[in-house]
This record gives C-alpha cells, structure tokens and sequence, in this order.
C-alpha cells in the first residue's frame, strides 16, 4: 500500500515515516473520524474529511465513524473566546440518531464502524479519570491557542474544558486507531491522542488534517452556531440557494474542497455566477438526486431571478380572519407563537408580497402566498 492516497488533498500528515511502517504490514489501518453532535445536521465542512474517508475505505481500510456523545455534554472548546453551552443527554441523543443516516450520503455505511464514546467514558471510574488527566499538564493544555488567548483576555475556563482534549485523545486508546483525521483546528487534540496512545502503551495513531471551509458569509469557519453553514440533510432548494449566495471570493477554496472526485472542474463555467450555479447543482445532485437539482435550479431561478412565486408549494387551508401568527406557524415557518412573533417583528415574513410586521393581522378569504424570509413559501387557501 502506498502513502500518496493519504497526502492528496491532505493539509497536514504527522508522520509520512511512521504511516509507511503501518503500511508495510499489510493490515488494513483503522482510521478514525469524531464529529459531536452539537447540531442536528452534518454540513459541508464535514464532507471534506469524509470524501478522503471514502477514497480510503474503497482502498480496503476501516473507517470508524466516532459520535462523541459523551464529549458532546462536555462542549469542544476549541476556536472559542468562552465556555460552550452543554447539551442534555436527550438533545445529544436527537442529534446522533441524524448523523447515522446523513454519514451514509458520503460513506459506504455497510462497511464503517459506527462508535459512541459514551461506550467507554460511561464505564470509567473517577480514579481512571484521574489517572487519564494525570498525563497531561495544565502548561502543556495552556499552549492551545483557543485557551491562551482566553487567559490573555482574562476570560475564565472551566476546568472541564480541560478534560474535552484528554476524553478525545483517550477514544484513540479505546478503538485502537491508526489513524485519526480532522479539520486544521483540532491539531493540538489529534496530536494529543498519540501521546495519550504512548502512555497507555499502544502505538502513536497518525494524523491527518484537511483545510476549514469558510461558511457561506465568507468570515467564520462554517459552523452550524455561527449560522454560516449549509447542512448536508436541508432542502435542494435550501442548498441551492444558500451556495448561490456565498461571496466570489469564495469560490476557488469551495469547488477545491467540496469537489467529489467524479466532477471534470476545468468546465465549471466561466462567470462566477455560472461556476456558483454549477457548483450548487452539483452539490443538491450529491446529496440529493438529479431531479431535485434540478428543481432546486428552477426555484432559483423563479424566485430570486424573475421574482416570482415558486411553482411548488406546501398548501394549508384556514379559516378567513385567522391570524397571521397562526398563519406563519401552520405554515411551518415557526414552532411557537414567540419564534412567530419575532420572526415577523424582524420583518422577515410577506404576505402576497408585501411585508407585515402585525402579528394580529389577519388573512381575508382566499388565495395567499405567504413567504418567510428569502426561499421558504406556503400557499395559503382561507375559507
């Protein structure tokens, strides 16, 4: 086997000398890839780890699909100015029971090792935890540049956030891995899995990193906190829209990263705006199907080109006078009467294309398009 599959495409690889040693025994590696579930939704940022998984399963190696359940209700830490919120076990659990079926979309799902680290961490006594933590200094966890920039600023860290890293880098312990990937941002927690390996006695896993995606506003890594990113599980028209979206200069580092490698790059089109629309027509094909690119690609073109309503829309039948609360979350736009309530305040919802803000305001009989934000609409029919 030969090390060049890992270093296409490949930002950082620690170490080429050691991976070659790995190789020559002629085992398949088992090579590990973590994602918390923090939101509900995979998003494009993932799928650049998860194409190179694919490539390195189809070359006969075990990809192992970590979900860091346990880890999820402790709050990675990393790239942030303060203490991350933690979940409750039942938003952990709503979030993983997605992931399974979005992995699936990139990954041959009958030939991956679907893991949780709860697995493991649930079943470790505190001295076990002590004697994990007692691997690691709090200099050495203070090199992170996440965690020296907060005490610079004097912004407090919780000691917990301290165990994230050691939690993650123990996971390499309990599945044995060769080789653990993942975005440039959790070099220090990668690199920290070989020496926790080394101190339980097992060799150091290698590690591979791959470049962050920018989200869609052009500023942030794509993050589904942040509201940058495009979820591999959204709508076509959703997908579509929100590529078409991004800014120019974008474009180079997305079709670069986000390219499957079946696309012929070189006929992406010449303008921006053609190469954006290539680009999201082949994204909502990848996840989606062709039929719904190219539906997604007639919505597009419907609404934000021509102005004009969509074709297609989800139909809801009301009684004339009901408010247009009531109307906004019939609709689907809002779970509750405040999201409601909010959403109009922010301007963001047109009834027959104009703008309301009143939320007592009522629907007259008949026919409506009622519109929430820039791509969802509803038809409303009041009797």
């Amino acid at each position: 086997m030969s090390v060049d599959i890992f270093q296409s495409r490949t930002d950082t690889l620690v170490s080429v000398d050691e991976l070659s040693k790995k190789l020559k025994k002629g085992k398949p590696l088992r090579i590990k890839y973590g994602c918390d579930p923090s939101a509900p939704d995979l998003h494009l940022g993932h799928t650049i780890a998860l194409t190179k998984l694919r490539e390195l399963q189809d070359a006969g190696h075990t990809v192992i699909f970590l979900i860091g359940d346990f880890t999820a209700m402790i709050g990675d830490p990393t790239g942030r100015s303060k203490t991350r919120p933690t979940l409750s076990a039942e938003e952990v659990r709503e979030n993983s029971e997605t992931y399974q079926e979005q992995v699936g979309r990139v990954l041959d799902t009958s030939r991956v090792e679907v893991r949780f680290n709860s697995e493991w961490m649930s079943q470790m006594s505190s001295a076990d935890l002590i004697r994990l933590a007692s691997h690691q200094t709090v200099a050495r966890m203070l090199e992170r540049d996440d965690f020296k920039k907060r005490m610079a600023a004097e912004t407090s860290i919780s000691i917990h956030e301290f165990l994230y890293p050691l939690v993650q880098a123990y996971d390499s312990v309990a599945l044995e891995a060769d080789v653990e990937v993942g975005g440039t941002d959790q070099f220090f927690n990668l690199l920290l899995g070989r020496e926790i390996q080394r101190a339980y006695g097992q060799e150091s896993q290698i590690v591979m990193t791959f470049p962050l995606l920018e989200g869609t506003d052009g500023v942030e890594k794509m993050s589904k906190s942040l509201g940058n990113a495009i979820g591999i599980n959204e709508a076509p028209e959703e997908i579509y829209g929100k590529t078409m979206s991004i800014p120019d200069s974008l474009l180079p580092s997305w079709i670069e990263l986000l390219a499957d490698p079946s696309w012929e790059l070189e006929v992406l089109g010449d303008s921006p705006r053609d190469q954006k629309a290539l680009l999201a027509k082949r994204l909502v094909c990848r996840f989606h199907t062709y039929e719904a690119a190219t539906k997604a690609e007639a919505h597009f073109e419907r609404v934000f080109r021509q102005h004009q309503a969509p074709e297609d829309m989800p139909a809801f039948e009301l009684a004339a006078n009901t408010s247009l609360l009531v109307a906004v979350m019939t609709a689907g736009f809002a779970k509750s009467k405040g999201e409601a309530r909010r959403l109009l305040a922010q301007g963001g919802v047109k009834l027959d294309d104009e703008r309301i803000t009143d939320g007592e305001a009522t629907l007259g009989a008949g026919e409506h398009v009622l519109q929430a934000g820039k791509r969802r609409f509803a038809k409303l029919n009041a009797k």
